[in-house]
């Protein structure tokens, strides 16, 4: 019996796919026939494992831009590039938005032992910190194994020292470690200063063992006193943990001079493929272009501004176009609270009814092995069902309590379906916000996977007919 067209096409596309995989444990199951969504996937698929787009574009970003800090002359930059590079990919809109985005300068930051074994210590300022004066902060230090921990301190044996947060990050695939850790850093310093604390040094939220420190922002409480705050490289707290072994009494001196300078004009840089039938309905898929000012924000975000932007490159190319409007949205100040993501929120309110679903890359550059959902219950396993062709890409079916991703985090609460497509994080946190990140730390290979899951998930989403809303609400 003679094959007919779309079985031939499928037949063709599939031989291809097994052909750009790497050592596949077992040939992916494919059910015919296919429907003509899940053949356009499939060949988007084809069509992103063969490209260096993504590759060369987190190249172009690192390269000729370098570290991209909220409010920075090279933030700036950054904005520019964008807007000439998805101008150049020939979009069917593209376009900036205004954000009011915080400026800090980080200045220096050196750290020693005074007593009792005195030698050097590896620290850097965390995002937002104060400086200490210019002869520095020398105090004794006073440790804790988490926040927590802190917390629950008598003030008598925390008042005039430095506190000293050791939390180790455990390493996860999902990167769920880091979020047992980041509220030492996002928060210690307020709970410190309110037990009288004159300063604040973390153990690094990172998973690496090398001698060099993560930054990441911390945050302040109004009437409670600015203390300055640093972060160890986790070498430098193992040995701190181990000279109070050794003695009641260690101090240490910081000399930190960070500046605040008020805000600045930034943008949220975004790209549009017009939607054929339903062009009022959006998909969203976004990434961060600002960066931590330590290594070239390689992996965070320059691996999802890749990532998305190649994504909507072909869809952008596709012969026929999807029925609804997919937006990228690069997203301006995530680094320093999300700025761009709550501005986007706040400015596309009247039209936030009308997007359909988003979706988030920043979490490096590993595969993506899962997506995850937060919609309708009553439409989830159809819903998964429409997308049991990314299977044969890797990505296997999830659950449906997603986030989204941390710039459209705060989408769900006001009622926009999202779906996270599950990274790889094993080693992402040895990285993260470190002068490590950088561009040797991408595989292409498993960019260009990331980049097949973004086209197809884009794609099916806005050919999709099922209604996402209302959306689950998180357990």
């Amino acid at each position: 019996m003679k094959s007919s067209p779309v079985k031939t096409l499928v037949g063709l596309i599939f031989v291809s796919l097994l052909g750009c995989q790497q050592t596949p444990k077992s040939p992916p199951e494919v059910t015919e026939p296919l429907s003509a969504n899940d053949t356009v996937a499939m060949s988007l698929q084809q069509q992103a494992l063969n490209s260096n787009l993504a590759y060369e574009l987190v190249e172009s970003l690192t390269v000729e831009i370098g570290p991209r800090l909220a409010g920075s002359d090279k933030d700036l930059m950054a904005v520019d590039w964008a807007m000439d590079k998805l101008k150049g990919l020939g979009f069917d809109r593209v376009y900036k938005e205004a954000v009011q985005v915080p400026v800090w300068e980080r200045g220096h930051a050196s750290a020693s032992v005074v007593s009792p074994y005195p030698q050097p210590l590896v620290i850097t300022a965390l995002g937002g910190s104060v400086a200490t004066s210019s002869s520095g902060l020398q105090a004794e230090i006073v440790r804790f194994d988490t926040l927590a921990a802190l917390k629950e301190a008598d003030s008598a044996s925390v008042e005039g020292k430095i506190v000293f947060i050791d939390h180790k990050t455990e390493r996860h695939k999902t990167g769920k470690g880091y979020g047992k850790t980041v509220g030492g850093r996002s928060r210690g310093a307020v709970a410190a200063a309110e037990k009288g604390a004159v300063g604040i040094v973390i153990r690094s939220i990172g998973t690496d063992h090398d001698r060099m420190a993560h930054t990441g922002m911390m945050r302040y409480k109004e009437g409670v006193a600015r203390i300055p705050a640093a972060a160890l490289s986790s070498p430098d707290a193992d040995q701190l943990t181990l000279m109070l072994k050794r003695s009641d009494s260690v101090t240490i001196n910081l000399n930190m001079s960070p500046k605040g300078h008020g805000v600045a004009t930034s943008y949220n840089v975004i790209a549009e493929v017009t939607g054929a039938s339903k062009p009022e309905e959006i998909v969203l898929i976004g990434a961060h272009l600002d960066s931590w000012d330590e290594g070239t924000g390689a992996i965070d975000d320059g691996a999802g501004v890749g990532i998305v932007t190649a994504a909507g490159k072909l869809i952008q190319d596709l012969p026929q176009k999807p029925a609804r409007t997919v937006r990228v949205v690069l997203y301006a100040a995530e680094e320093v609270g999300l700025v761009g993501g709550k501005t986007y929120a706040k400015e596309h309110a009247d039209e936030l009814d009308r997007h359909y679903i988003a979706a988030e890359s920043d979490f490096g550059a590993g595969r993506i092995y899962q997506i995850d959902f937060r919609v309708n219950e009553q439409v989830f396993t159809q819903l998964q069902a429409q997308t049991a062709v990314m299977a044969n890409n890797g990505v296997v079916k999830g659950n449906n309590q997603a986030s989204g991703g941390p710039d459209v985090s705060m989408l769900p609460k006001l009622g926009v379906p999202v779906a996270s497509l599950r990274q790889d994080g094993t080693d992402y946190f040895d990285y993260h916000h470190t002068p490590n990140d950088t561009l040797d730390k991408i595989e292409p290979a498993a960019l260009a996977q990331n980049v097949a899951a973004y086209a197809q998930f884009a794609y099916l989403m806005a050919q999709s007919e099922l209604d996402l809303r209302p959306i689950l609400a998180k357990k």
